[in-house]
């Protein structure tokens, strides 16, 4: 048993040996190969076009930045004031939306290629262009800070687009946010619409309940010869009986009467006539004014200045020829180990039949 178990070491050394040798021989095989591989990973490096990158850090606007959107805002117009962290959302939002993406797609992603570029299929492209952007939005780690990456072969071109997909967050942010205010303005407008209407039509039929039961006084005068308010003497001397209402309305004279019917006959308008109308139709022309307005705000703040990439990140020159010189290695001594299992192959002495 020693010596079977001897043989069989010895016989994996000489087998390891062998090997070794072989490799050894076959070393220039190896270089060249891995000499190759590398040459052509070098060549694929240093003739690939680069990628540059752009990246644009974004950040909440400050509360003077959003201040015109709050003008008329306050408790007494019913309209709550927007804080600078729901603006700050709405723009996130519109930053990494679905909608976002396909509007820069068509607006300026495809204008920019060729014509050939143009020929391949929809779908591929729009999944170039998804590789070649990055939207990060705000983490619990990071704070509010978000930021757009935008790949190009052009470190400009990298550069403009990058502002371009901001600015059309932004474009798309502020409209969302301004439809929103003038609809709440909108909705406060009609309901105060609706009660000043409510409060003129009272009016109206007060002022004709007023008539009515001034020319029934007035017949009443009339039949009884009453042309003016009768004089009561009394203490003090005198009192007019000018503020007689009710069933006693008549006592103020046919006179007085019909004066006061044809006073009411033409008016033109209740609107002095009727308790806090002022009041509303003043808030009323505020909902409508916040309903148009569009004022000037800013939904985000960048935070330091984007600069053009002077460096491309793609592709990395250094790390491809090292992956083309160990692949080469590898492929190398594969190639050797099977010619060395082919040598023992055939080396190997068949047994007699």
């Amino acid at each position: 048993m020693q010596s079977s178990s001897a043989g069989a070491c010895s016989s994996s050394e000489i087998d390891l040996q062998a090997l070794v040798r072989s490799l050894w021989k076959r070393k220039w095989l190896v270089l060249s190969i891995a000499l190759v591989t590398t040459l052509v990973a070098a060549v694929y490096a240093y003739t690939a076009k680069p990628v540059y990158e752009a990246k644009i850090f974004l950040v909440p606007p400050t509360a003077n930045d959003i201040a015109s959107i709050n003008y008329g805002r306050t408790q007494d117009s019913d309209l709550e004031p927007l804080k600078v962290k729901d603006v700050y959302q709405v723009f996130l939002r519109s930053l990494d939306s679905e909608t976002l993406h396909q509007d820069f797609f068509k607006s300026v992603y495809l204008p920019s290629l060729s014509d050939d570029a143009h020929e391949a299929e929809q779908d591929s492209l729009y999944s170039s262009y998804l590789k070649q952007l990055q939207v990060k939005l705000p983490t619990k780690d990071a704070g509010d800070r978000a930021y757009v990456v935008m790949e190009n072969d052009s470190p400009d071109e990298a550069l403009s687009w990058a502002k371009a997909y901001v600015d059309h967050a932004s474009v798309m942010a502020k409209a969302e946010i301004y439809k929103d205010v003038s609809s709440e303005s909108a909705v406060h407008a009609r309901n105060l619409s609706q009660q000043i209407d409510s409060l003129r039509e009272r009016s109206l039929k007060l002022r004709q309940d007023s008539m009515t039961r001034l020319r029934e006084a007035l017949r009443v005068a009339e039949a009884i010869g009453l042309e003016k308010p009768p004089i009561i003497t009394g203490n003090p001397a005198v009192e007019l009986a000018g503020s007689m209402d009710g069933q006693v309305l008549y006592m103020r004279g046919s006179k007085a009467l019909k004066a006061e019917i044809e006073n009411l006959e033409r008016r033109e308008s209740d609107d002095p006539f009727v308790t806090d109308l002022r009041r509303l139709q003043s808030k009323y022309d505020l909902y409508k004014e916040l309903e148009v307005n569009k004022p000037d705000i800013s939904v985000y703040r960048q935070d330091g200045v984007a600069e053009r990439p002077d460096s491309p990140v793609k592709p990395k020159k250094a790390l491809i020829a090292a992956l083309g010189l160990i692949l080469g290695l590898m492929a190398g001594v594969g190639i050797a180990l099977v010619l060395y299992l082919l040598d023992k192959k055939h080396s190997t002495p068949r047994p007699l039949a």
